[in-house]
C-alpha cells in the first residue's frame, strides 16, 4: 500500500473514500462510506462531500473506482479510436452525458470499455486534476479470480454480488468464457441466473465448481438450493482469501475495493 493514497469508489448509489498509509501499523487503512442523498446527482453529492471534508489531494496518488455498464472487447480487435463508437452503439440509451474510458486486461486478452458521467468527471478534475487513474470496479476482481481459476483442474463459475447486481463470469485459459451482469437483489432471481449460466456453459454438476462472493442475498438458503443441483458450490471468505490483510478487517468494504487495496488493479 502506498502512503497517503486516496481511492474514491462510486457505485450506482454508493460513495466511499479510502486512504492508505503502510507506515501506520495500527490503522493502515481508513475507510469512509458516505450517505448518498437521493434528491441530488452523484456529482453533486461528491462535490458537497469534498467541500466539507479534507482528503489527501496528491494527484499522483488518487484513483477512482467506478461502477458503470461495461463492454468487453478482445484485445486483438481493440482500437482506441473506435472505443467510443463501440460503446455508444452498444449502449445507445444510457449515459449520454458521459466520457468513455477503458481498462486493458492483458492477462485476459481483453479490454473493458466503460463510461463516467461528465459532471462527475468535472468534480474529480476540479479537485484532483488530470492525474486521477480511473478503474472499473470489476477490473481488480476479474484479475484476481482469473489467477485463482488456475488452482485445481475443475472449471469454475464465479458470481460477484455488489451494488444490487450479480456479475457472473468464467474463464477458459487466458480469456473470458462468459461475462455478464444481472440486476437483482433477490436470492430466488440470483439462483435462476446462476443455474441458467451454469447450464448454458455445459458445466458438470458432479465435477465443476461455483464460487460466490460479495453481498450474497440469503447466503445460506442460496447455497443450500445450489447444492440441490451441483456438488461444489462455495462462498469465498475474503479474510481467508487475502490472509487476513488489513482491508478484510473493515466492515462493509466491498470485495472489489478489498481486492484493489490488497492485490492491485
Amino acid at each position: 500500500m502506498d502512503k497517503g493514497r486516496l481511492t474514491i469508489r462510486i457505485g450506482k448509489n454508493t460513495l466511499s473514500f479510502t486512504t492508505t498509509d503502510a507506515t501506520n501499523t495500527e490503522q493502515p487503512i481508513t475507510y469512509q462510506p458516505v450517505v448518498v442523498k437521493s434528491g441530488i446527482s452523484m456529482a453533486a453529492n461528491l462535490r458537497e462531500v469534498l467541500k466539507n471534508q479534507q482528503f489527501m489531494t496528491d494527484t499522483q496518488n488518487c484513483r477512482l473506482l467506478i461502477d458503470s455498464k461495461v463492454l468487453m472487447v478482445p484485445v486483438e480487435r481493440f482500437q482506441e479510436s473506435d472505443a467510443e463508437t463501440l460503446y455508444r452503439h452498444s449502449y445507445p440509451l444510457s449515459e449520454q452525458n458521459s466520457v468513455v474510458y477503458y481498462n486493458i486486461l492483458p492477462e485476459l486478452n481483453a479490454v473493458a470499455i466503460f463510461c463516467i458521467n461528465k459532471d462527475l468527471r468535472m468534480v474529480i478534475k476540479d479537485n484532483f486534476g488530470e492525474g486521477v487513474r480511473v478503474i472499473h470496479v470489476m477490473s481488480p476482481v476479474w484479475r484476481y479470480l482469473h489467477q485463482r481459476s488456475f488452482t485445481g483442474h475443475r472449471n469454475k463459475l464465479y458470481g460477484y454480488f455488489h451494488d444490487k447486481q450479480l456479475e457472473i463470469f468464467s474463464f477458459q485459459q487466458n480469456r473470458f468464457k462468459f461475462c455478464n451482469v444481472f440486476e437483482t437483489v433477490r436470492a430466488h432471481d440470483s439462483l435462476y441466473f446462476l443455474l441458467y449460466v451454469w447450464k448454458q456453459l455445459n458445466l458438470q454438476p458432479e465435477h465443476d465448481e461455483m464460487h460466490l462472493v460479495g453481498e450474497i442475498p440469503e447466503k445460506d438458503w442460496l447455497l443450500q438450493e445450489l447444492h440441490r443441483y451441483l456438488q461444489k458450490a462455495y462462498s469465498l471468505n475474503p479474510t481467508a482469501e487475502f490472509n487476513r490483510a488489513p482491508a478484510t478487517q473493515i466492515k462493509g468494504m466491498p470485495f472489489d475495493l478489498m481486492t484493489l487495496l490488497t492485490k492491485g488493479r
